[in-house]
């Protein structure tokens, strides 16, 4: 079976690397930031060198494109994003670019020109990290998120979208037909490297839900009021946080609980807190139990703020469903992992992937590999050459039979 150039992929990895270097050997390339727009070039670079065409679309997502024999046949695309969090890593979205690029350029070398013509789309804003939502520029491309709204999200600066991408935008047009979709990544956690596995199978993304929790006493003085007399928002919230990790255990081990953030507005150290806001982050593979979820979360919290006589205000802030994948499209993985020999198993994503929009848009599935420690969006993040390679192999495998290809005449 074909397989690709590890090393040079492996290269290719560590030249983007110097774009936007951190000192702790990580990198940080915010979306549509001058690191980003080089990172870009580069890889437009290293695609016209491959024989590839380039363009953009609206919304600056770039597409560099393969000819087929076919040239009305719809493209098979693979990609991810260039984008990294402030203190990011070297592999997170990066890997499935370059990947993509690297099948591309071991089918050159083997003289294989594939049926249906391929694609390698860098995503615009994956991370979220500069400008909200995250996955900003498939959600557009998807019609999830209007093109307008995009492009009037604002960063920290009160920059727009619109005035980031200035001069980079392109003509294709938002939401065109692809054959399928393909994403390589790095597992972002620890299953496939504790299980030893180099490749993970994924089957679809989990259900994902926000939620925003507003809890409000009183207000009083620290030295003078009684702790019988009190209205504590703060001890509240502490006491529905402790509950809320005991409903993840309840939904084991699947159930996912996260408090990320939690703020008392105007706080001082000798006031009893009369107000606390928290985000509730609950994640699981199936919608039936993430519902459940949120139904034992509201009322988890309803009970607390009533025994300590306290109100508490719950919205949901974002709601994403499961997503299964393809059917055919983890055909094509399966079966190209199992004639490598490559030891595997099925996983089910837990982040956010660009992935997670296509897969309402066409065909799509990813592949993962693992990352050292499970670790990710942290300067540390690492990947071995190995499962690099092995993972791009099995890339080029499943696109390879999703397109058809035969040796150039």
């Amino acid at each position: 079976m074909l397989t690709v150039n590890g090393p040079r992929l492996w290269n290719s990895l560590m030249e983007m690397a110097k774009v936007g270097p951190t000192a702790a050997g990580g990198n940080c390339r915010l979306a549509l930031s001058a690191e980003d727009f080089a990172g870009r070039a580069l890889f437009a670079d290293w695609c016209h060198q491959a024989g590839m065409s380039l363009d953009a679309d609206a919304i600056g997502n770039l597409f560099a494109r393969r000819a087929g024999r076919d040239p009305q046949a719809k493209p098979v695309v693979m990609g991810s994003h260039l984008d990294t969090q402030p203190a990011g890593g070297r592999f997170d979205g990066i890997y499935g670019v370059l990947a993509g690029l690297e099948v591309v350029r071991s089918l050159n070398d083997a003289g294989i020109t594939t049926d249906k013509p391929l694609e390698i789309a860098v995503w615009t804003n994956e991370e979220g990290a500069r400008f909200t939502p995250a996955m900003l520029g498939s959600a557009a491309f998807c019609g999830v998120l209007p093109l307008e709204e995009a492009l009037a999200a604002e960063d920290a600066q009160g920059i727009s979208v619109a005035t980031a991408l200035a001069g980079h935008a392109g003509n294709l047009p938002l939401g065109r037909a692809f054959d399928a979709y393909f994403e390589a990544h790095i597992e972002q956690g620890p299953i496939l490297e504790q299980a030893g596995l180099p490749i993970g199978v994924v089957t679809g993304g989990q259900a994902i839900c926000w939620l925003d929790v507003r809890v409000a006493g009183s207000p009083a003085h620290a030295g003078t009021t009684p702790m019988h007399l009190r209205r504590d928002a703060l001890f509240a919230a502490s006491s529905m946080i402790s509950r809320l990790e005991q409903l993840a255990g309840e939904f084991s081990p699947h159930g996912l609980v996260t408090v990320g953030q939690l703020a008392i507005p105007g706080s001082s150290r000798n006031t009893i807190p009369g107000q606390v806001h928290f985000t509730i982050d609950l994640r699981h593979h199936q919608d039936a139990q993430i519902a459940a979820m949120e139904q034992g979360a509201r009322a988890v919290l309803q009970e607390l703020a009533t025994a300590r006589g306290l109100t508490v205000d719950i919205q949901q802030h974002w709601f994403s469903a499961a997503t299964p994948f393809d059917r055919d499209c983890i055909g094509a993985v399966r079966q190209a992992v199992t004639t490598l020999g490559y030891p595997h198993q099925d996983i089910v994503s837990g982040a956010g992937h660009d992935a997670i929009h296509l897969a309402r848009h066409c065909p799509t599935t990813m592949i993962f590999i693992p990352c050292v420690g499970g670790i990710s969006h942290n300067e540390a993040e690492d990947a071995l050459p190995d499962d690099v390679r092995m993972g791009a192999d099995v890339l080029l495998g499943a696109v390879l039979q999703r397109a058809g290809g035969l040796l150039a005449d």
